[in-house]
């Protein structure tokens, strides 16, 4: 805590200082100690690039970049203004002018000048362009690692706290690159700026020479070129190291086991001893040669010949060495809970063949995951369920292109979708190439089309759907139908908290009715398998409570519950507020209620089994006559009748709905397109 509130004030202190150091003339000694300070700076941050492992472990070398380089700029301007008053600059500078111009002016220019070509075309352009091209890449990668942490919580794989973390680690590795792409230009500038500088210094101090200090040309010469070539080396040399710190940054890519850049080096260096070898035996022999140098070229290739044997025989001690041993963990105790985790049956799952594990690879432009979670947000809010994650998993025992659903660890579904194809429906796909099949959801003719007539198949006018979307849609069918078996208590118990957030008060009533979970659960999977949604549950927890003070069977709490949904329940199957409407006779209707009896699971009609199958194929007649319309048709009856109809239409027409006359909402119309007599079932 002490550091982060020295660092608090000190950083933004220091900072300002460097500005004011552009204006504010600086003393002598105090300049040679930043001089000093920015050279050991310099190295401590290429040091500290060098053994990063992640370049997010230096996320603060953007900003340090930018410090850096108004340091370098404060000091120039320091220095210049030395130069130009004083004729000199410190100790610092006096000494690196010295040592490299010595006896000879042009010597020292051309050393300069090198150094600036070195930073300036060599390092900052390709540390610049890496920069670039990696911020490029990170940002057009961030889509498909979002759909892969997406897909990793959709299959419960990580929980949201390590999605969260991880999806903060992605933006912070965009904002990151995204920084060092610009502050690369920082050191580009800078050397432009060194070079400009030493210009100014070089004829501005010759002037000043000559005109004020009454110097002769050469000594002019000779004394200002010095202090120019001092001021920029000590400048340029740590703007070198901070160029190849910002290098080493940008290509950084960690090892195996996130080591630094040094280990890395050496590792991955050991590993191909076999070229070591073949380059030292190469230079030996290259030593051999009349007319060259023999000893430097032997002494180094039996160098890197006896590195590369040394490095053979480290790599043949690991190979045969044994594996490390487990830690131990102790024997795992067969308590109830770990039995139970075991056997847990996940409630949805999707097994794939091994040919379509690429659907679910976001790198391979696979996006059946994130269709999948699409899915998943759509039917929450169609339906008002949260159905649990969907288990996807490889199945290397299915055929080639086949996919299986499974509920409860059952297969409910299976279909086909063949890599390097679409599926093709309409009128005409007779004239496509490709395989004849039947579009899982409604049995529609349909054809697999290879990917590379998907155009053709557009031209013609048929609709062209993917393989994710096939599968997608197929499991969106599958939940639907089986949407009832997917509310569990628990997600119940979440439901009717959220209601208590909101509602206390119909929650209460709901204890003070002895109503208990089962029996809404019941109620509730009932209206989700006749595809009723449950998003209103103020509306059906209400209904209930109202009519379990009367009774508590659960026929009669679903006829309450639909009763109250019942403008909800006509807008599924209405047009325009018509709803055509399939009724019985008067005579079959009352017939049928007579035979209405208790049973296991309410009513049940007691009526003869030719009968009723004579019943069930008339209404699945007009209801069929009714579709190939372009209807949507539903039988509507008496409300103690309709439980049981239901049941006994279910199995040959699934989707068509039965509604009790106490649910048709006022506003709709109805468009009667058929009545169902004794006469017409028995005749069919």
């Amino acid at each position: 805590m002490r550091s982060n509130r020295i660092g608090a004030i000190a950083v933004p202190v220091a900072v300002v200082l460097i500005v004011g150091m552009l204006v504010i003339p600086v003393w002598t000694p105090l300049l040679d100690v930043f001089i000093s300070i920015n050279i050991c700076g310099a190295i401590v941050v290429l040091l500290m690039a060098m053994h990063v492992s992640r370049p997010l472990d230096f996320s603060t070398f953007p900003s340090l970049l930018l410090v850096a380089t108004m340091f370098r700029l404060s000091l120039n301007v320091s220095a210049t203004r030395k130069i130009l008053t004083e004729a000199y600059a410190g100790t610092v500078i006096q000494s690196f002018g010295s040592f490299v111009v010595g006896s000879s002016i042009v010597v020292g220019m051309v050393i300069f000048l090198i150094l600036i070509v070195i930073q300036f075309v060599v390092i900052n352009n390709g540390a610049g362009r890496v920069a670039e091209v990696a911020a490029r890449f990170t940002l057009d990668a961030m889509p498909g690692k979002q759909m892969a942490i997406d897909a990793d919580l959709n299959a419960g794989i990580i929980d949201s706290e390590q999605a969260r973390a991880r999806r903060a680690r992605i933006a912070s590795e965009a904002d990151f690159y995204g920084a060092m792409d610009g502050a690369s230009k920082f050191v580009r500038g800078d050397a432009v700026a060194a070079l400009v500088i030493v210009l100014i210094n070089l004829v501005a101090g010759f002037i000043v020479g000559v005109a004020q200090h009454h110097l002769s040309f050469s000594a002019s010469i000779h004394k200002y070129s010095l202090l120019s070539v001092g001021d920029g080396l000590v400048s340029q040399i740590p703007a070198l190291l901070m160029s190849i710190s910002t290098g080493i940054v940008v290509t950084r890519a960690a090892g195996e086991d996130d080591t630094d850049f040094g280990s890395d080096l050496l590792t991955q260096f050991a590993k191909q001893y076999r070229s070591l070898l073949m380059a030292g035996i190469f230079v030996a022999a290259v030593g051999l040669v009349p007319g060259l140098p023999h000893l430097a070229f032997i002494v180094v290739g039996s160098s890197l010949a006896i590195t590369a044997d040394r490095a053979r025989r480290l790599a043949e001690r690991r190979a045969l060495a044994p594996p490390p041993a487990p830690a131990p963990s102790g024997p795992i105790e067969l308590t109830p809970e770990t039995l139970a985790s075991e056997m847990k049956v996940d409630a949805l799952e999707l097994e794939l063949a091994f040919d379509l594990i690429d659907l679910v690879d976001p790198a391979r432009g696979g996006d059946l995951l994130e269709r999948v979670r699409g899915l998943r947000r759509k039917i929450a809010s169609d339906k008002g369920i949260v159905i649990p994650p969907v288990r996807t998993r490889d199945n290397v025992n299915l055929e080639s292109g086949h996919y299986v659903i499974r509920l409860h660890g059952v297969e409910v579904a299976r279909g086909r979708a063949p890599t390097g194809h679409v599926l093709a429906i309409g009128d005409g796909i007779d004239d496509l190439p490709g395989e004849p099949t039947r579009e899982p959801v409604f049995g529609l003719p349909a054809r697999w089309v290879p990917v590379e007539f998907r155009h053709l198949a557009v031209m013609s006018g048929v609709t062209v759907i993917d393989r994710s979307s096939v599968i997608t849609t197929h499991l969106g069918e599958v939940v639907a139908a089986n949407a009832g078996g997917l509310l569990s208590r628990q997600q119940l118990k979440s439901i009717i908290d959220v209601v208590k957030s909101t509602d206390p008060v119909v929650v209460e009533e709901i204890g003070t009715a002895q109503v208990g979970l089962a029996d809404i659960q019941r109620v509730l999977c009932d209206l989700l398998d006749e595809g009723v949604p449950i998003r209103d549950m103020v509306r059906i927890l209400e209904a209930i409570t109202e009519r379990a003070k009367l009774a508590k069977d659960n026929d009669s709490l679903l006829d309450a519950v639909r009763t109250a949904l019942g403008p909800t329940i006509c807008s599924l199957y209405s047009t325009d507020n018509v709803l055509s409407v399939i009724t019985l006779d008067a005579g079959l209707e009352h017939g049928l209620a007579e035979s209405l009896k208790p049973g296991e699971d309410g009513l049940v009609l007691t009526i003869d089994p030719a009968q009723a199958e004579a019943i069930v194929n008339e209404i699945a007649r007009v209801s069929t006559e009714a579709e190939q319309q372009g209807k949507t048709p539903v039988v509507v009856c008496g409300s103690r009748l309709r439980p049981a109809l239901r049941r006994l239409v279910r199995t040959a027409a699934p989707r068509l709905g039965v509604l009790a006359t106490s649910e048709l909402a006022p506003q709709v119309r109805l468009d009667r397109i058929g009545v169902v007599s004794l006469t017409n079932a028995a005749a069919a």
